[in-house]
């Protein structure tokens, strides 16, 4: 394969057509320039690790219920905030850090063992067996 391949401040220049990435919550849109000044867009939600979707779909309930305990969580980061800007006493603001932290590592192990129940179980089943790699990982990053 030839042809030329750099980059610049932010654009990857391929073959003389100019890509743009924007990360956005729908996956990665490349914007694409040619020579000519043409432009065309093309959504690549494929283009790397981070954008995998869950083959098993999580319930309404479930996902309900992680979103009210991560609003509760941004909630309690508001008031430590609003406890900084009061110049509030260190071990009060140390400890609504501990608790916030515990919420959000509580919110990591229930998305844990749903992805021990579903993602791994389903990658063992059909003979995957670098998901259990993955999930020791994902075990030493959570604690």
């Amino acid at each position: 394969m030839g042809g030329s391949f750099f980059i610049c401040f932010g654009a990857v220049w391929i073959n003389n057509i100019k890509a743009v990435l924007t990360n956005t919550p729908w996956g990665y849109i490349i914007k694409l320039k040619t020579e000519t000044g043409d432009d065309r867009m093309e959504n690549e939600n494929k283009c790397c690790e981070c954008c995998r979707h869950k083959s098993t779909p999580r319930s309404d309930d479930t996902v309900k219920a992680l979103q009210n305990r991560l609003s509760r969580i941004i909630g309690q980061l508001g008031g430590i905030k609003n406890m900084l800007d009061d110049n509030r006493y260190c071990g009060d603001i140390l400890i609504q850090l501990a608790a916030a932290q515990n919420a959000l590592r509580n919110v990591g192990y229930i998305i844990l063992e749903e992805h021990m129940e579903t993602c791994v179980a389903e990658g063992i089943k059909n003979g995957d067996d670098e998901v259990i790699a993955e999930a020791v990982e994902l075990i030493k990053k959570l604690k």
